[in-house]
């Protein structure tokens, strides 16, 4: 066999070996991402049911027993978090995206009329933001930094109350949330206490918007990030 022929004969195989390797890595990856999203989905539903049945035992709960706190929303948190390491796993369009983000939103309204009625019938206010966004590309460019400072407030002063929304999310109870709370289609909008805002420029110039008695009574020691 001419020397010609064999070489390009090795190199073919060589060729060859390259991808086959790379598409089995592919394979196994693609693999991998499917076992963790499915992971990531199947703890979503568990803690939906478990926050489920926390809601209908907390609707009843005595004003001495909601005092001491009951941790409903650090959960409400924590599945926000899970959703949207989702979201970044699939996609904001994702079906299966949006359909997980149509029920968390569902118990995030259901844990904001808690609070309300918290407040309404016992000596407990607590400090509520209600966050407004969007994922309509170039609708909203300082909402990623908006959602990054109320992660930290919230991390840091556990006793805040935050509820994200997707403003276009295709849900009754939102829209009539949105309706109530007359909140424009101007990005990030929030409300504070009450109080309608719009726009975000810095954390410092933010936390100004926060009652002073968030800041007095918190717990953990940390430094403003830059």
């Amino acid at each position: 066999m001419p020397l010609f022929s064999r070489n390009s004969l090795i190199a073919l195989a060589i060729t060859l070996a390259i991808i086959a390797t790379v598409f089995f890595a592919v394979e196994y990856l693609n693999r991998q991402r499917v076992a963790e999203l499915r992971a990531i989905e199947d703890q979503l539903a568990t803690n939906t049911l478990s926050l489920e049945t926390q809601f209908a035992l907390l609707a009843e709960a005595p004003c001495e027993d909601l005092a001491s706190g009951t941790g409903l929303s650090q959960e409400v948190g924590g599945i926000g978090d899970r959703l949207a390491a989702a979201e970044e796993q699939l996609g904001k369009t994702d079906p299966e995206v949006v359909r997980l983000k149509e029920r968390y939103t569902l118990l995030q309204i259901r844990d904001y009329l808690l609070a309300e009625r918290i407040e309404r019938t016992c000596d407990i206010n607590p400090i509520v933001v209600l966050y407004f966004y969007s994922n309509v590309p170039g609708e909203c460019a300082d909402c990623d930094r908006a959602g990054y400072a109320l992660s930290y407030l919230r991390q840091t002063y556990p006793s805040l109350r935050v509820y994200s929304f997707d403003y276009h999310l295709d849900l009754a109870a939102l829209k009539t949330l949105i309706g109530m709370e007359k909140i424009e289609g101007r990005f990030p909008a929030f409300v504070i206490e009450n109080k309608r805002s719009y726009g975000f420029t810095t954390l410092e110039e933010f936390e100004k918007a926060f009652p002073d008695e968030l800041f007095e009574s918190a717990t953990t020691s940390t430094s403003t990030p830059r």
